[in-house]
């Protein structure tokens, strides 16, 4: 598998018996989450970033809408701004029973905004909401009714609590596959983020055509050591990570209990991803949680501010917590927020 052979043709290293990567994707798609992507259609990139980024550049021109959930993944806002395109924010309200999506509101941005390219984040950072069936099959339905495409960015899959499923956005049913772009890689759940591999399930036969058009040298090449890394965690870590699971579940169950004792504090527990979404309003910390913590606690949290840059929303108030970290760690983290609040 780790011998190469150099192809000029295709401008990077050619696998004899087809991409480990992308076999290993599709056998872990059709495994875990009963999708069948489509053959020939999964290409190996660096990371999810440069797949938005070569999304954008053959969906959309500058000054285009690009329609996505706010609060999001900074480097995706910015990466957006950054190509000159306008962010069209969709709501996700936080109600007592769990974050939701008022379908109604989106059918409206969509009538009135004519986004060129949604990006859906599932599960979403940073709320760790796990979209359900119906929810993926309104939006489904608002992407077909427009044709728009869809860029699914779905790197956090591996890391849904039961009893949440993630749900391949592509997976709905062919026509849906049709408009998607599915973006994932190792790095998250396996914790591979410094070794830059991802794949992308290019459904969306334009982008499709137009990659395959592309120069060769346009994508780079990820390393054999990324690619390998990718294979050996999809094929051979189940042990690893349902050991790491069990961990996640033990340390989510713990800042719930933290968070269920401070009443100031707004929060719902997480159903996917390591990441707790904290709403500091009521704190009394002042316009910037996340500053005043790290002077009084010394326990840097991601500014919330972050999730809603390039927006006219704020989240300023909100404050992001990685619970992903031994557990002794987690208790001094708290411990020290503890005395902070």
């Amino acid at each position: 598998m780790l011998e190469t052979i150099e192809r000029q043709d295709l401008g990077y290293p050619y696998w004899p018996d087809g991409d480990p990567v992308v076999d290993a994707f599709t056998d872990r798609m059709r495994s875990r989450y009963g999708w069948h992507p489509r053959e020939g259609r999964t290409r190996v990139f660096s990371d999810l970033i440069q797949i938005l980024q070569i999304v954008i550049e053959h969906t959309t021109e500058p000054g285009d809408p690009v329609a996505l959930h706010v609060p999001n993944y900074p480097p995706f806002l910015a990466a957006i701004h950054r190509a000159r395109r306008r962010i069209v924010p969709l709501p996700l309200d936080r109600t007592p029973g769990g974050w939701e999506l008022d379908l109604d509101r989106h059918h409206a941005v969509f009538a009135t905004e004519r986004p060129r390219l949604f990006v859906l984040v599932n599960p979403h950072n940073p709320t760790g909401h796990t979209f359900s069936a119906s929810e993926l099959r309104g939006l489904a339905d608002i992407a077909t009714d427009h044709h728009i495409p869809v860029l699914a960015d779905e790197i956090h899959a591996d890391l849904t609590y039961l009893p949440h499923r993630h749900i391949p956005f592509a997976g709905l049913d062919p026509a849906v596959e049709d408009l998607t772009i599915t973006a994932t890689s190792a790095t998250k759940a396996f914790n591979l983020a410094g070794t830059r591999c991802a794949v992308a399930h290019l459904g969306y036969a334009p982008t499709a055509d137009a990659l395959d058009r592309a120069p060769l040298d346009y994508f780079g090449t990820p390393s054999v050591l990324s690619r390998i890394a990718t294979v050996a965690a999809w094929r051979e870590s189940h042990d690893w990570h349902h050991a790491t699971t069990d961990l996640l579940t033990r340390n989510r169950d713990r800042v719930t209990a933290w968070a269920r004792a401070h009443p100031e504090l707004g929060y719902l527990p997480p159903e996917a991803t390591y990441l707790a979404w904290i709403d500091f309003t009521r704190a009394g910390l002042g316009p910037d949680p996340a500053a005043a913590l790290l002077r009084r606690a010394r326990v840097y949290l991601n500014p919330g501010a972050e999730f809603t840059q390039h927006t006219e929303l704020t989240s300023s108030t909100y404050a992001r917590l990685n619970f992903a970290t031994a557990t002794a760690n987690l208790e001094q983290i708290l411990d020290r927020l503890d005395s902070a609040l």
